[in-house]
């Protein structure tokens, strides 16, 4: 069985930046959702926090993150939407990080589960790359996503780019 991805919306963020990045109106039509990211935020360091929002909740978020740079490693658990890191200001200029966020059976009627493949770029030391297993322990269908800062004050910068992303199977 053949997987087609359709793309559904495209973000792209414009001159002065923008507090979040948001999908909404999803169409239940798929059976799985993927969010493919390229980003930069303002975040006045190599990195910035990145959260998740699901039909506007931050509530009920559990995950683990492994992540590495080739020569260290380390992993973490939480109870939140925290979903890895994007570029910031103080990495290269005209970085940008790459994320892929799956969401499978998202229109289910059991807790949703997702799962996050990102990388950070610094050409000036080093790059990070991220995995995260997370669950939302919520059974309502995914009508809306959002992405934005996780526990810190940034924003997108221009020329971040989202596409949502709907799997069939054909």
């Amino acid at each position: 069985m053949a997987t087609t991805y359709e793309a559904i919306a495209t973000v792209t963020v414009g001159s002065g930046g923008a507090a979040n990045i948001e999908f909404t109106s999803i169409p239940a039509t798929y059976t799985d959702l993927v969010v493919r990211l390229s980003a930069r935020c303002s975040f006045a360091g190599i990195t910035g926090n990145l959260a998740i929002e699901f039909n506007s909740s931050s509530a009920s978020f559990s995950r683990r993150t492994a992540r590495g740079n080739g020569s260290a490693a380390s992993s973490t658990s939480g109870s939140d939407n925290y979903i890895g890191d994007i570029v910031g200001n103080d990495a290269t200029g005209s970085t940008f990080s790459n994320n892929e966020i799956y969401i499978p059976n998202y229109t289910g009627s059991n807790n949703k589960s997702y799962s996050v493949d990102l990388v950070t770029e610094n050409n000036a030391t080093e790059a990070w790359q991220y995995f995260v297993a997370g669950l939302w322990s919520n059974t309502s269908a995914i009508t809306s996503i959002k992405l934005l800062p996780f526990s810190q004050s940034w924003t997108f910068n221009q020329y971040s780019t989202a596409t949502l992303y709907g799997i069939k199977n054909s």
